[in-house]
């Protein structure tokens, strides 16, 4: 038998001391002899128990999951582990792409914003296909102020918690006005949304905004989306163009920057049309 101190296992496996005295300790992996001066040395074979701790460690599952697998020394049980170890993974890596498409979409609203024409510009604009998730309210928003927008928005935020979506969506919330609503100048909706993407969101929550051109005006304030209505949709009648879809008011930026007590919010206000 080749016998080998605690320092001597360690360097061997590529482990610290420390590591091993913690094994030790909760009974995990301990030397198994002790010399005749009382210090207690490894055999060489337990490398092979070592790598299989090693490995499982560097899957992810913890030590306490790992002496119970190898207590049991039941190798369907130690599978099983393995595969929930696996969907847990698969989970995680879900959840990191879903964050860097948030990180994605948060930097390029930054870009648009700083990018973005001057309140008050009106211009045609493509804009490609995209995916909304939208609540109904139940109640009108043009009816009220600022204050009751942010309770619709709590509305917004318990059904995406419901339906169990990633809470990094609620953000830069938008809202719809009917294209019926829109031509008679008819304030009246219920209706918000946020932007989502096809991955990470159940098809059966999805509401698809096709690709097309869009007449937009660009809005920075929450209480001139009525007037600048009415503008948008003289802009469309002098462009000879007619309106095809859905009015949505887009929050550009809702980031309350030079106040903490309100959204800070610059609004793409757009409706599809199509040229005659």
């Amino acid at each position: 038998m080749q016998r080998l101190t605690i320092g001597q296992m360690a360097k061997l496996n590529h482990v610290s001391e420390q590591t091993l005295r913690l094994y030790d300790r909760i009974g995990l992996f301990s030397p198994n002899f002790r010399g005749e001066n009382g210090y207690r040395y490894y055999d060489i074979k337990q490398s092979a128990l070592l790598d299989i701790i090693q490995y499982m460690k560097s899957l992810g599952i913890s030590l306490k999951e790992i002496k119970r697998q190898l207590e049991k020394r039941d190798l369907s049980q130690i599978e099983s582990a393995l595969r929930e170890k696996q969907r847990q993974t698969e989970e995680e890596i879900r959840q990191l792409k879903c964050q860097r498409r948030a990180l994605e979409r948060t930097i390029e609203s930054f870009s648009r914003y700083r990018s973005a024409p001057p309140d008050g510009t009106l211009q045609m604009e493509y804009i490609g296909q995209r995916q909304m998730y939208v609540v109904d309210t139940g109640v009108n928003f043009y009816d009220y102020d600022a204050e009751h927008y942010e309770n619709s928005l709590r509305d917004l935020q318990d059904k995406l918690v419901k339906d169990k979506l990633p809470q990094i969506y609620f953000c830069n919330a938008g809202t719809i006005l009917s294209r019926e609503n829109f031509l008679a100048t008819r304030f009246y909706s219920t209706e918000v949304f946020v932007f989502v993407d096809r991955e990470f969101v159940p098809e059966e929550l999805i509401t698809t905004i096709p690709a097309g051109n869009y007449a937009c005006i660009y809005c920075d304030d929450f209480y001139k989306e009525k007037e600048y209505i009415s503008r948008l949709l003289n802009y469309i009648k002098e462009s000879g163009c007619e309106v095809c879809g859905d009015y949505l008011c887009e929050s550009i930026s809702d980031i309350p920057v030079t106040r903490l007590d309100a959204r800070g919010l610059y609004l793409r206000l757009q409706v599809p049309v199509r040229f005659r």
